[in-house]
């Protein structure tokens, strides 16, 4: 058969084919990635609205829990029984669960109906990349994936601001603004099914014999929901508190018991251990966490360095991290091109390790009289080094197992970098809060012996805004314990006056230079493991081709036989196609790197 020149071979797919079906998928993804950033904004709004402020870290941890625990399972079932399916469903759940976050009465409700919509975005992220494997080779494939790093990268932007102008509003068209938060998910999600439904065309797969691994999905639900609940809580509770020590126990218990599950069932397991001996991908996965540590952690800190230290709203500080959003598409775009160029793509994570660890390494440094140029500046060196650290890793994931375990080796990649970002946001936002009140207060005293500062505070207390007439009564009075007050509503610093807001501006920003370097060491820990990284040579197939090369082979083994004996194959068996020479070549030169490598 003969292929059209205007057709590259990957699986088939034109250019302008698999542009269209790029998106879907991105419409897929952006649902994902915009909800969290757009939610973030308006939850205290939200809350308050709702009556539940002291609940509002519930409706976060019940969508990380549910999205973070589907995200292997839509992998495997994936790669058992096809991907369209999988992912139509992904985003009929999210838009469902949207859905009924618009119509929440009180915080539980929403925590409840939030666990809805993380069910979906499970499957969001994932499916999407494991798709595109399937229809591009890894070389090529490097190309199309900046597209994906824009998307996230533009929600990080738009996100905050859209936030920030929904919850602002009382109502849009009757209903209240805060609700628009989850129901502009409905639109985009129903043009994401329509578009998906219409273009996607991937071959079928044929049923799996396999069973499902429902033990290992309760199994590690019950190692991972006491560790993700206590990553978010563990800050209320306190770190050693007898709740926290509850779920250290059962969540070890639980991941224990998931390992042994997981031994027992081989293939067929949920994650199957076999891929960890792949020395590449276990490296990779490893990297993937402490990277997803680094960046969440990183990111999460800015926009309260914006907010609090400089004064920006929400709104504002979204569009001030705009810098960081054009290093890291910048940085994808380039890395992609030379990827698919040369075919080579470990000096990508190198130069990405560096750059993210200089540039934490420089955020360090930011203070209370930092000019704003000089933050978006170390910001996009920052984003600069994302860019060209998160594609590679994730290309060179898929390609270290075989494409039979896209969705697995996807799914994997994506679920150890959510861990790694939970937990980081736990670590760094606890030393954060850890060293804020100490700082504060020991600014508070310092400005106390000002004469400036006393007059300012005699001023306050005859001020009529509440916020400075509050302060300067605890402060007449000796008391400093406004500065823990922050802990709660980091709002007081901006409805202060400048001169009665400067002491704690000053001790925040000593507090986020503290854990800016907390960071750059974990981020200096990526750039030593990606040092000892093996490169693996680039499939130029994609994973739909690979699997009907492999389906021409038997066919053609079998033709084979058939022709010297003149016999059919007994009971209708199936000849296992002989070991291809350059297939062997080729296995050697990649470096024979463990079972499936």
């Amino acid at each position: 058969m003969t292929t059209p020149t205007a057709v590259t071979p990957q699986a088939g797919f034109t250019h302008r084919q698999i542009l269209t079906i790029l998106s879907g998928l991105m419409l897929g993804m952006l649902l994902s990635s915009l909800d969290q950033t757009i939610v973030s904004t308006a939850i205290r709004t939200i809350a308050d609205d709702l009556d539940g402020y002291a609940l509002q870290a519930w409706a976060t941890t019940a969508y990380l829990i549910t999205a973070t625990l589907t995200t292997p399972l839509y992998g495997k079932l994936s790669d058992m029984f096809g991907r369209k399916p999988f992912f139509m469903a992904a985003i009929s759940i999210f838009v469902v669960g949207s859905l009924l976050c618009t119509l929440a009465q009180s915080m539980y409700q929403l925590a409840a109906f939030r666990a809805v919509q993380g069910m979906g975005a499970g499957g969001l992220m994932s499916l999407a990349l494991a798709i595109l494997g399937d229809i591009v080779g890894p070389r090529e494939r490097a190309r199309y994936q900046g597209y994906f790093l824009a998307v996230f990268g533009t929600s990080s932007v738009i996100g905050p601001v859209l936030g920030g102008i929904l919850a602002g509003q009382d109502t849009i068209l009757g209903v209240s603004g805060w609700r628009w938060v989850f129901l502009v998910n409905v639109p985009v999600g129903l043009v994401a099914l329509a578009v998906v439904s219409r273009v996607l065309r991937l071959p079928k797969k044929p049923h799996s014999t396999d069973r499902v691994d429902w033990w290992g999905v309760l199994v590690l639900a019950v190692g991972l929901v006491p560790l993700l609940v206590v990553a978010e809580q563990g800050r209320e509770w306190g770190w050693g508190s007898v709740p926290s020590v509850v779920c250290y126990v059962i969540g070890a218990l639980g991941v224990a018991g998931f390992v042994v599950v997981e031994k027992g069932l081989k293939d067929a397991a949920l994650i199957p251990l076999r891929i960890f001996g792949n020395r590449t991908f276990a490296l990779g996965v490893v990297i993937s966490f402490v990277v997803g540590a680094a960046m969440f952690g990183g990111i999460s800190l800015l926009p309260q360095y914006l907010q609090v230290v400089r004064g920006a709203s929400p709104t504002m500080a979204g569009l001030q991290m705009l810098p960081m959003v054009l290093g890291l598409m910048l940085g994808s775009i380039l890395s992609g091109q030379l990827i698919s160029r040369t075919g080579r793509y470990r000096i990508f994570p190198i130069i990405g390790a560096t750059t993210l660890t200089l540039g934490l390494f420089l955020l360090h440094f930011l203070d209370a009289d930092s000019p704003l140029w000089l933050a978006m500046l170390f910001m996009a060196c920052t984003g600069f080094g994302l860019g060209n650290l998160m594609q590679p890793l994730t290309l060179a994931l898929q390609n270290a197992l075989p494409p039979k375990d896209m969705g697995v080796s996807t799914a994997a990649a994506t679920f150890f970098r959510q861990i790694g970002g939970t937990l980081g946001v736990a670590v760094f936002l606890s030393i954060l809060f850890a060293r804020m009140t100490p700082n504060i207060t020991d600014e508070l005293r310092a400005a106390a012996r000002d004469p400036e500062f006393a007059q300012a505070v005699l001023a306050g207390a005859q001020s009529g805004k509440p916020a400075d007439a509050a302060l300067a009564k605890g402060l007449l009075a000796q008391d400093t314990s406004a500065a823990g007050e922050v802990l709660k509503d980091s709002s007081i610093v901006q409805q202060l006056s400048p001169e009665l807001a400067r002491p704690f501006q000053v001790g925040f920003a000593d507090s986020m230079s503290t854990v800016f370097l907390a960071v750059t060491c974990l981020a200096l820990l990526a750039l030593v493991l990606v040092l000892f990284w093996k490169e693996v040579p680039l499939r130029m197939v994609s994973g739909i081709q690979a699997a009907n090369d492999k389906a021409e082979s038997v066919v053609d083994v079998e033709a084979r036989v058939i022709e010297q004996t003149g016999l059919p194959l007994p009971g209708g068996a199936t000849v296992e196609p002989p070991l291809d020479k350059s297939a062997d070549r080729e296995s050697a030169r990649r470096g024979a790197d463990g079972p499936g490598s």
